[in-house]
């Protein structure tokens, strides 16, 4: 097996580090896949263009966790569907209005526990953009839920 370069300041090996990048990278893998199905259930254009946007974002997050996990492990990430996307468009939203919203905490912890000022940055920027897309997910949801 390939050992990590990426040492924390106690000069140990950060494999919780790269775990969590890993499991980073499938949610995602997931979500890209899930708001491209969600899209197309969306009841208007102006709803479907942006949740493509917020898919563009992910695709983003997506590129730069496998390059930081490239980096640090010197292997290419393997990406696999971690979660079962909704088929009906309400639950959708419900789903990836909960999921934004832990995953905005997880990639905040994964800054915590980093040492590098690189993934520290990427993570947080993730963050943000994550809460973003929580909010817009709860707009939709509420959106949906009047007009049912």
């Amino acid at each position: 097996m390939y050992q990590p370069y990426y040492y924390s300041q106690t000069g140990q090996a950060d494999i919780s580090l790269l775990h969590d990048i890993e499991k980073a990278i499938n949610g995602e893998y997931s979500a890209i896949l899930c708001y491209e199905h969600l899209a197309k259930l969306a009841p208007s254009d102006e709803i479907r263009d942006q949740i493509l946007e917020i898919r563009e974002d992910e695709i983003h997050h997506f590129q730069i966790f496998s390059h930081i996990y490239m980096i640090l492990s010197g292997m290419k990430a393997a990406p696999h569907i971690t979660e079962t996307c909704p088929t009906e468009y309400r639950a959708g939203m419900e789903f990836a209005l909960k999921d934004e919203q832990k995953t905005v905490d997880f990639y905040h912890e994964i800054a915590d526990k980093a040492e590098d000022p690189y993934i520290i940055e990427q993570f947080r920027r993730a963050a943000s953009d994550e809460q973003n897309h929580a909010v817009w997910f709860l707009y939709f949801f509420i959106l949906s839920s009047l007009l049912s």
